[in-house]
């Protein structure tokens, strides 16, 4: 996991002064105090990437480190632990983070993190607005507060394809022809990713009239397509309990709600790839619009529904 997320290429300090590392993480990632033990040589090192509104940090600060902040301010912090432990303290409550585990930190909340002597971290850097806007684009409700997310635990390997879009992320700001519209348009997929993966509380189900037909919920699936439409969202569209949805999605197309809509969401991308007018750059692109964080899948769900795999549809039709 950890070797995809900022190469050396990005290095900034190598077994550097902590207290320098620190300042450069107080300029570009957050604001902090930084606490280290008074004896030892430490050495830090970090690795630091602007990538449009987005900041992509590696880092570690070779002995045991306590960070403390009052809050981010206009900031979320989404950081995922690479090696060693942390510590969290949170109003009163003590967590304890281990390699592989995500912490989202909201922009008001108060930061008490302990790092172990050989923590490494990785940390995405957001601002409040493009949270903001994904969720505005998605016509979700903005909460009248901000949008908060909850403390839950996270493991990534439980966020299917979110450590692929973030390695994908990586490689694309460390690329030497990357092109700034193509760095907002990974920052919206990131933003939008986080807002459907991590608890929150957006709410995202427009207001619709009460609709029990098949076809209208066909048609508000279609029109939604880019987004990430759960068994629950079409629960409170349709009005319905999980029971009766299932038995409509089986009587009229066959498959289960999930299905149906993974099946539509293959169709348009089906449709663009085959279109020589459509904007598509890549099928890596067009397959991350439409939710698909992980490409291998869904390479062969393309290929056992169409008789190839996407790649080639793009290529000859360009």
């Amino acid at each position: 996991m950890s070797s995809h997320l900022l190469s050396e290429r990005s290095c900034v300090f190598q077994r550097a002064d902590p207290y320098a590392v620190s300042e450069y993480v107080n300029q570009h990632v957050g604001g902090h105090s930084l606490r280290l033990p008074r004896t030892g040589d430490l050495k830090a090192s970090i690795n630091h990437r602007k990538f449009a509104s987005l900041d992509l940090c590696r880092l570690s600060y070779g002995g045991k480190a306590r960070i403390t902040s009052p809050a981010l301010g206009s900031l979320y912090h989404l950081q995922i632990l690479l090696k060693g432990h942390c510590q969290s303290s949170f109003r009163g409550n003590e967590h304890h983070y281990v390699p592989g585990e995500l912490l989202l930190i909201n922009p008001d909340d108060p930061v008490d993190l302990t790092y172990s002597a050989d923590c490494e971290k990785f940390i995405l850097k957001l601002p409040v607005s493009l949270l903001e806007q994904a969720c505005l684009e998605q016509r979700w409700q903005l909460p009248e507060g901000g949008i908060r997310f909850n403390s839950a635990r996270h493991v990534t390997g439980e966020l299917e394809g979110f450590i692929g879009l973030l390695g994908l992320i990586c490689e694309e700001a460390e690329s030497t022809d990357s092109l700034l519209q193509v760095q907002e348009h990974y920052g919206r997929i990131v933003a939008s990713k986080l807002l459907s993966l991590l608890g929150n509380n957006v709410q995202r189900v427009e207001p619709v009239q009460q609709t029990h037909s098949f076809e209208q919920l066909a048609a508000y699936i279609d029109a939604h397509l880019e987004q990430d439409i759960s068994v629950g969202q079409l629960m409170t569209v349709a009005r319905v309990s999980e029971r009766t949805l299932y038995s409509l999605f089986e009587r009229h197309a066959g498959l289960s709600p999930k299905g149906y809509v993974r099946q539509r969401k293959l169709e348009r991308i089906h449709a663009a790839l085959q279109d020589p007018a459509s904007a598509v750059r890549n099928v890596t692109e067009i397959a991350l619009d439409y939710g698909f964080l992980h490409l291998g899948r869904f390479a062969e769900s393309y290929r056992q529904r169409f008789g190839e795999l996407p790649s080639a549809t793009f290529k000859r039709h360009r």
